[in-house]
């Protein structure tokens, strides 16, 4: 967790936070951390969005068009995207949205791994910040996945 300590504090300290104009990707960091209280890194780099949200020097707000079968207008049309889960397609938007498509941090969601090949097809790079912990977690993940998981997560069970 080194690393993502670092490049959660590289964005603090000089690089720009690409979030949305209505604050979804805000919340759903809240929903998971304590800014006001916790200690732990991803607590610090929260705390530091929300004083900074205005500064768009450091933080970058886009704009989000709903779209009643993507989610967004900016979530890109593709087949091996239609099972891409429904509250992570903000953070894609986003990325699609912003002129310089910035890269999505990804720390420890493995099912990204499955959706990496066809997110850079359209433009959206990941970078996951822990890529052996995340394979792992994936190997582990899809070597437990029953057919009905299979099928709902988009994943194929060896």
């Amino acid at each position: 967790m080194a690393v993502c300590a670092l490049r959660l504090q590289a964005i603090m300290d000089g690089k720009r936070l690409v979030i949305d104009d209505q604050f979804r990707i805000v919340g759903e960091y809240q929903n998971k951390i304590k800014p006001n209280t916790g200690n732990r890194v991803g607590d610090g780099f929260v705390k530091w969005a929300l004083r900074n949200i205005r500064i768009t020097e450091r933080v970058h707000r886009v704009g989000l068009i709903a779209h009643s079968q993507r989610g967004f207008e900016t979530f890109p049309d593709d087949e091996e995207l239609a099972k891409f889960d429904k509250p992570d397609r903000k953070f894609v938007a986003v990325a699609c949205a912003h002129g310089d498509f910035p890269p999505i941090l990804q720390a420890t969601d493995s099912k990204w791994l499955g959706w990496n090949d066809a997110l850079r097809r359209h433009g959206v790079i990941v970078e996951f910040i822990c890529r052996d912990d995340v394979e792992r977690f994936h190997a582990q993940k899809t070597k437990t996945s029953t057919p009905a998981t299979a099928r709902r997560t988009g994943r194929k069970k060896d």
